[in-house]
């Protein structure tokens, strides 16, 4: 295994994680079209606001090669706070080298010491990295994820 490091994310970090992020779209596109600015604003507020969650990048020994995110919610049926896998991005030269096994175990490190129980994804179709989930232990549900926008959608 690579030897790699995880460093939480502050607001100065906010341009590499913004590029990141535009890179991502390229692999593994959102439903709705990205948009720099509004991107930009809700990870500036991620950063800034702790009780939404935790954003850490992913660097070798020169360089940052990803980052991961963290987002609560709060589920009576999984018994309270929980933790989401929000966004999780490795840059390609850097996959198949086990990182993303070691990232999603130092995120249910972390989940762990917040005392939350249970963690969550969603992953597109077709995603090669669904099997690396099935084998970090996430489960396939027979249900549909559902999304209502409130407001327009981007």
């Amino acid at each position: 295994m690579m030897d790699i490091a995880f460093h939480p994310a502050h607001p100065e970090d906010l341009t590499e994680l913004v590029a990141m992020m535009k890179e991502l779209q390229d692999d593994d596109p959102w439903s709705c079209r990205f948009d720099e600015r509004l991107a930009s604003n809700a990870m500036e507020e991620l950063l800034r606001n702790p009780s939404l969650g935790r954003v850490w990048t992913i660097s070798d020994s020169t360089q940052t090669i990803g980052y991961i995110v963290m987002a609560f919610d709060y589920s009576l049926e999984y018994r309270g706070k929980g933790a989401w896998v929000d966004e999780f991005f490795i840059r390609p030269p850097h996959r198949g080298r086990g990182i993303g096994a070691q990232a999603l175990e130092f995120f249910a490190e972390q989940v762990r010491q917040l005392g939350i129980t249970v963690v969550h994804l969603e992953v597109n179709h077709g995603n090669p990295a669904i099997e690396l989930y099935r084998r970090m232990g996430f489960e396939d549900h027979e249900r549909y994820l559902m999304t209502k926008w409130i407001a327009d959608k981007p």
